[in-house]
């Protein structure tokens, strides 16, 4: 069964009062990065997932979660 990555990351950032510009300059990527996963055209590494936790102060399970597609 093919599954999909779903995130939270538009909600939380807007939450928090981020822009997208912010959040990205936090993780060390693009601002075009973080456009592509809130619109869930990009899945991140395992190792972005868990820095864009961080900067939320949040689990990565908060953010990311399986859903079959």
């Amino acid at each position: 069964m093919p599954m999909k990555v779903v995130n939270r990351v538009a909600e939380v950032r807007r939450a928090q009062g981020l822009t997208q510009a912010e959040l990205a300059d936090r993780v060390g990527v693009t601002r075009r990065t973080i456009i592509s996963l809130e619109k869930g055209n990009y899945t991140p590494s395992l190792i972005l997932g868990l820095m864009l936790a961080d900067v939320f102060d949040l689990p990565v399970q908060a953010l990311f979660t399986l859903k079959e597609d």
